[in-house]
């Protein structure tokens, strides 16, 4: 199998986004739509980067004015670089506070378990394989 890039890896993502990986609190807020496939991905998109490269999950408070949205995950990479393969969802003045780190427990995440391995599977058909499930493998 050839080695994969960014680019593969972000294009079998988007391929596997769809309303029914779409977060049910995003989902609530407004449905999911195919001109924006990164709504309410960003959770379970960041848990199968970390899945592939290791590295942090990062968190930061969305809010729409002063009203709290939620949360925005993306990943920092063990280099320190910052990933956020699902920031163009925030199209309406959306703003995104400081990252905190925070620990991923072991396995597929329980909230959006269903959501994960959905989108874990489309991804795979797309690659070919994953490391395994929830391990961060990639991370050395």
């Amino acid at each position: 199998m050839p080695p994969w890039d960014l680019l593969t890896i972000d294009r079998a993502l988007r391929a596997g986004w769809a309303a029914d990986t779409c977060s049910p609190d995003d989902a609530a807020r407004a449905p999911w739509q195919p001109g924006n496939p990164a709504w309410g991905q960003c959770d379970i998109t960041a848990l199968l980067v970390h899945d592939v490269f290791g590295g942090d999950l990062v968190v930061g408070e969305v809010y729409q004015g002063a009203e709290q949205h939620g949360h925005h995950w993306w990943n920092r990479l063990p280099s320190g670089v910052e990933l956020d393969l699902t920031r163009e969802q925030f199209r309406d003045g959306q703003t995104v506070t400081a990252p905190r780190v925070v620990r991923r427990p072991p396995g597929p995440p329980p909230r959006r378990r269903a959501e994960y391995l959905r989108l874990r599977e489309r991804v795979a058909a797309h690659l070919g394989h994953l490391p395994g499930e929830g391990q961060g493998e990639a991370a050395g």
